[in-house]
């Protein structure tokens, strides 16, 4: 009895009696060297047998299901361990005939218990090669176990409890316009919500999960300029005061300024499609168009200075931009700026920026809303970043669930334990 009370603390488990272990010769060769495998032969405690899988209610027995099965255990060593107990199946008066639950692992599960939470764990602080080699499995398994972790959390957690200030945003996860959109407190600087797709139909899942009652609590929304998200914002919670970050507007202006260096650089070449020293002094003074001039090198000075002798009117573009951006940073006399730097553009005689100046007026509340709320989109952007990072790691997950499950882990605020070790 005081064997199987210490296989138990090995393995990790509860609520759970071992009968034998038995070391078992194995072909398999991802098993290692040793060709080794620990066999624990076990079965549940007394008072968790014949439970439904799902709910965990006692239920009546139906049959021995497809007999005995294995689950993965944690590696003892270098020695790989599984799990072996009959399976089973009861008649549970909600969800029919299903498995009987086991206490060591989740329903449906090859892995026990503490194996899902040392992968989840593993995926969320280590490289995708690490977790790989060091469990012996493989990566779309990784993904499977990090969406079984993550469930769970779901289950015990109101990840929407006591939202007010909200940032939404979308973010490519695969070639072929596969995107997802995020959803992010401002207050907690959590990743609260994700869902693949980018259109009013996913914003609108998210406010029907957050329900109409608490969709009226939320305060301020900062978004982008798009009217999938802003027509669904308007309409759930209109109450809402809409926020357009300064980042969006100042990349509006360096677009609208590279379609004028363009134009110069087309000019510099006649027409002719042939590189010219004019047209190749334009291509390399990109950068030096695109920072702040707090950032420029002296190379880079010295570029912006040919352009203003050079290239008046790319130089005019240029001032519009620092014009635009200094606008943006103007504190309290934010709309007053914008409205001085609108009235330019409108004279400006330049086609992007006038073009430009249109939109920010259609868009005035947002973007004046970003200075009077001192609420910016840059927390979303950060949390883009990090998704980007997750995303290259989980090139090869089968599907965006195991995605969503594994970027939920690491930003979600539920970061998964190690088995047997205080929460740090």
């Amino acid at each position: 009895m005081r064997s199987a009370s210490i296989w138990t603390r090995l393995l990790g488990v509860e609520n759970t009696v071992v009968d034998s272990v038995e070391a078992e010769e194995s072909d398999d060769a991802e098993v290692g060297p040793e060709g080794v495998v620990m066999v624990v032969h076990a079965r549940p405690a007394r008072g968790r047998r014949q439970r439904c899988g799902i709910c965990r209610r006692r239920c009546a027995r139906f049959d021995n299901g497809e007999g005995r099965r294995r689950w993965r255990a944690l590696d003892l060593g270098t020695v790989r361990a599984v799990i072996e107990a009959g399976a089973p199946r009861v008649s549970c008066p909600e969800h029919g005939v299903v498995v009987a639950h086991v206490p060591w692992a989740r329903h449906g599960a090859g892995h026990t218990l503490g194996f899902d939470d040392t992968v989840a764990w593993l995926a969320t602080h280590c490289s995708k090669t690490t977790v790989v080699q060091l469990l012996r499995i493989g990566w779309r398994t990784v993904g499977a176990i990090c969406a079984r972790v993550w469930s769970d959390v779901e289950q015990r957690v109101d990840l929407l409890a006591d939202l007010t200030r909200i940032g939404i945003d979308e973010i490519s996860y695969k070639r072929h316009h596969k995107y997802l959109t995020v959803v992010v407190d401002h207050d907690s600087g959590r990743l609260v919500w994700a869902a693949p797709g980018r259109d009013r139909a996913t914003v609108h899942k998210f406010f029907d999960l957050l329900g109409p009652e608490r969709s009226a609590r939320i305060t301020h929304v900062s978004a982008d300029a798009a009217d999938w998200i802003a027509t669904v914002v308007a309409e759930r919670c209109p109450g809402a005061v809409r926020v357009m970050d300064p980042f969006h507007v100042v990349q509006w202006a360096t677009d609208a300024l590279d379609a004028v260096r363009r134009e110069a650089w087309n000019a510099e070449r006649g027409g002719k499609g042939r590189a010219t020293a004019g047209s190749k002094s334009l291509k390399k003074a990109r950068w030096a168009l695109w920072k702040n001039p707090e950032d420029l090198t002296e190379r880079q000075r010295a570029q912006l200075e040919f352009i203003a002798k050079a290239h008046p009117v790319l130089h005019r573009a240029y001032l519009l931009k620092e014009g635009l951006r200094l606008a943006l940073k103007s504190g309290p006399g934010t709309a007053d700026a914008l409205q001085d730097w609108v009235s330019w553009a409108r004279r400006c005689r330049l086609e992007p920026f006038v073009k430009l100046q249109r939109s920010i007026t259609k868009h005035w509340d947002a973007i004046t809303a970003a200075a009077d709320h001192g609420l910016s989109n840059g927390l979303v952007e950060s949390m883009n970043t990090k998704i980007r990072l997750i995303t290259r790691m989980a090139f090869g997950f089968k599907d965006p669930g195991a995605l969503i499950a594994l970027a939920m882990l690491s930003l979600g605020g539920h970061r998964p334990h190690l088995p047997g070790r205080q929460a740090a």
